[in-house]
This record gives C-alpha cells, sequence and structure tokens, in this order.
C-alpha cells in the first residue's frame, strides 16, 4: 500500500466549527483500507498528489492553489467528490498536514447535513513519510 505511517496521535475525535470530525490513526486507516471497508480521498494539490500518494487513493484537491497572495478553494469540491463516490461509501480523507483534510472533512459532513448527497467521512491525519505494510 502506499504512505499512511508514523504520524502519531491516536483515534478518536475533533470538533471543527461544531462539526465533529471522527479521526483515526495510521494503523486504523491501514486496518480499514486493507479491509476494504472505506476509500481513501487525498485533498492535496494535484502536483503533490502527483510526488506520490496511498495505493489507491483518488484526489480532489481542495485548494486549486496556493500563493502568498491567497489560497484558491476548489469551488466544485462537493460535486467532484460525489462524482467519485456513492453516498453509502465511507472515506478517509487525507492531506500532509491535516489542515486541508479537516477543513474538506468539514465541508463534506456539511454536505451531507444538508444535502444527503455523501455518506460517512472518516478523517486521517497523515504526516510526511508514513508507509503502510
Amino acid at each position: 500500500m502506499g504512505s499512511l505511517r508514523g504520524g502519531g496521535g491516536g483515534g478518536g475525535a475533533t470538533e471543527v466549527n461544531k462539526v465533529v470530525i471522527p479521526m483515526v490513526d495510521a494503523d486504523e486507516a491501514c486496518a480499514l483500507l486493507s479491509a476494504a471497508t472505506h476509500q481513501y480521498l487525498d485533498v492535496r494539490m494535484w502536483e503533490d498528489f502527483d510526488k506520490g500518494h496511498v495505493a489507491g487513493a483518488r484526489n480532489v484537491p481542495y485548494y486549486l492553489s496556493v500563493t502568498p497572495h491567497g489560497k484558491e478553494k476548489n469551488p466544485h469540491f462537493i460535486e467532484q467528490v460525489s462524482a467519485l463516490y456513492g453516498k453509502d461509501q465511507n472515506l478517509i480523507v487525507g492531506c500532509r498536514s491535516g489542515i486541508r483534510s479537516k477543513l474538506a472533512t468539514t465541508d463534506l459532513i456539511n454536505a451531507v447535513i444538508n444535502y444527503c448527497k455523501i455518506g460517512t467521512f472518516v478523517l486521517q491525519l497523515l504526516a510526511k513519510d508514513q508507509i503502510c505494510p
């Protein structure tokens, strides 16, 4: 499988803007992916995804560009994720540091609550050089 180990911080949950985001650690994420109960959504920009990613991961960038002048959020993020995954699929949402994945997961959970477009989401915080056996 691709990269997943090394980040630390166990499972649990975090709250972002009143949305509770379930979290799993690298071992739990590997087990969920190996059991094929979850899919991996990488929310990094395309060029970062192309440099390396978790095996089987799909990429929908949360930001289209990041410059010293600001960040350009992907205006079609929810629609693009909805096109890739069914509403009953469970996802592990990840990035390099965990910031984009928290923001993306919050948006996805809000979309589920507001529009019933997408299924359950699980957040995985990744560190840079993690490896899943």
